[in-house]
């Protein structure tokens, strides 16, 4: 049992063993927080499903898909950073972020379809989450030299989405579809504007570019820590967030 137990946690030495139950590895810890909170609010949202209006179930099946597919990816994650010694699982994180941001721009269209939103907008968030997180990986991984570049780009796609949502066609169709919706859709927007602003901390972190070529932490080995850190509290708020903005719309609106 004691052996399963440290394979499914990713450890095959002593060494590892020793980096798993160091109370001061707080970057496993968070990973291990955070495939606990997702796999918990994928299971409340999946159950719920029988209880939601039928017009706001595809929405809380989108946010217990969104959950359910950082859940997974956590779980690798945390495998990854232990196996390595604590190397960031960059690549996993990118793939679950190219699943769950998108579907997280879905919801704003899902919401606002009553009113009259157009597939077209669908696609021009889609769109831009993507720019926004190609763009991102380049920076991180593949042309790290240029990381200021990318990650203008990368900001300029945020802040797009940004618009879309504040003061674009989600913001207008959001006031035609009821109080309740507006009022879902202004703290959707919220978590676009402050939560999703996480993000660009952690990438300042972990990219040599740092902030305009100023490095917030010094010592690279720190910096990835606090990154995966920051990028682990960041999609805890926002994707759990998300979901239960949503679920909270379905018990408001008949």
């Amino acid at each position: 049992m004691e052996h399963l137990f440290l394979l499914a946690n990713g450890v095959k030495t002593a060494e590892q063993l020793a980096h798993v139950i160091d109370p001061s590895n707080y970057v496993s810890f968070t990973f291990f927080i955070g495939t606990m909170a997702m796999m918990a609010a994928s299971v409340f949202f999946f159950f719920e499903l029988n209880n939601t209006p039928q017009k706001w179930r595809t929405s809380v099946l989108v946010s217990g898909l969104i959950t359910f597919i950082a859940a997974v990816h956590y779980y690798y994650m945390r495998g990854y950073n232990l196996e390595t010694g604590g190397d960031s699982p960059t690549f996993f994180r990118y793939v679950d972020w190219i699943l769950t941001v998108p579907l997280m721009c879905v919801e704003f269209y899902l919401i606002t379809k009553k009113a009259g939103a157009k597939i077209g907008l669908l696609w021009k968030l889609i769109f831009a989450s993507l720019v926004m997180l190609v763009t991102g990986y380049f920076g991180e991984t593949i042309d790290r030299g240029n990381s200021v570049l990318w990650g203008v780009i990368s900001g300029a796609a945020y802040f797009y989405i940004a618009y879309l949502v504040w003061f674009g066609e989600v913001a207008k169709l959001a006031q035609t579809a009821g109080p309740q919706v507006a009022k879902a859709t202004k703290i959707l927007a919220w978590f676009v504007l402050v939560g999703w602003a996480i993000y660009p901390l952690g990438y300042i972190l972990g990219t040599p570019g740092g902030f305009f070529t100023i490095k917030l932490v010094a010592d690279p080995v720190a910096a990835t820590k606090a990154m995966d850190i920051v990028y682990n509290i960041a999609d805890a708020i926002n994707k759990i967030g998300f979901g239960l903005v949503i679920y909270a719309l379905s018990r408001k609106e008949d």
